[in-house]
């Protein structure tokens, strides 16, 4: 429950229309400031933010454009828009799927690919593992100026200080060809909405089927999503088969320490990885079985 006190205070809204001026307010209102963009995640707060920097208006956060060789997604970009657009791109059906079953259709038609990306309290986001597996890089804006850096390098650095005023701009995902991308999600009532595990798998077949370029990664089951390095070499140069896969992550799952949260105990969170990674497989096996499309 919100504070009485915390209700009381004034709250002000700022409306930038460019990037560079929602950096300056960010930097100008230091942490007394919060992004709104969504808004989804701000019903979680335990109270209001004295100052919220909002992004509608900053027209180059929703722009999403896609080219032979990248698909560039604005930060303000929603679930919804990115399903869309997305669908039946070739070797990224996988991160369509995880825009288009996120949450539920009235958070996906207002959550943004940002805020997916930007919360770190959130470890439950079905887009962050998706766009580590297609090795998504994001484009990121500080007072100091602008940077490129991995998704991966991105979640370390969000939670250090020098990234406190930063705005994610935008996500760079490179279509190359050949590639497949699948994406497996469990959920439990009892959980509500959220994914107790992810796991999104990204690769490569051979005329032969054996994969090559293999990308693995988890995500729900840990504080923060990361990649699956011992389970990418053990499939990388295999046949794409399920029960290999699955055999395979029953011997690694001990790389992860499970999520202790209220809707399942961090035991469970493992024991569900290797049939998950199996369902992630056994999409890439129907992709194969049509020519590396969607059935």
């Amino acid at each position: 429950m919100i504070p009485a006190e915390a209700l009381e205070q004034q709250t002000d809204f700022h409306h930038p229309v460019t990037v560079q001026e929602a950096v300056r307010l960010l930097a100008k209102l230091g942490t007394n400031a919060i992004v709104f963009a969504g808004g989804t995640w701000l019903m979680r707060a335990p109270a209001p933010s004295r100052h919220y920097v909002s992004l509608g208006r900053v027209a180059a956060l929703r722009q999403l454009v896609i080219t032979p060789e990248t698909v560039r997604i604005g930060a303000a970009v929603t679930h919804d828009k990115l399903a869309a657009e997305l669908q039946g791109l070739p070797g990224l059906e996988g991160l369509a799927v995880a825009a288009k079953r996120a949450a539920n259709p009235a958070i996906r038609r207002r959550a943004t690919v940002g805020g997916n990306l930007c919360t770190k309290e959130f470890p439950a986001a079905d887009l962050v593992p998706a766009l580590l597996a297609a090795e998504a890089m994001v484009k990121v804006v500080t007072p100091e100026g602008q940077a490129n850096q991995s998704l991966l390098a991105y979640l370390d650095w969000r939670r250090e200080a020098a990234a406190q005023n930063h705005l994610l701009v935008s996500v760079e995902v490179p279509q190359r060809a050949g590639r497949l991308l699948a994406h497996a999600r469990l959920t439990l009532r009892r959980a509500g909405d959220y994914p107790v595990a992810l796991i999104s798998l990204s690769a490569r077949p051979d005329a032969k089927n054996q994969l090559a370029d293999v990308v693995v990664a988890v995500g729900a089951v840990e504080d923060q999503a990361r990649r699956w390095p011992g389970l990418e070499q053990r499939l990388t140069g295999a046949t794409a088969d399920k029960a290999f896969a699955v055999k395979m992550a029953q011997e690694l799952v001990a790389d992860f320490r499970g999520r202790e949260g209220p809707e399942v105990p961090d035991w469970y969170r493992l024991h569900v990885l290797p049939e998950l990674l199996g369902r992630a497989m056994a999409q890439l096996q129907e992709r194969l079985a049509n020519g590396g499309r969607a059935a």
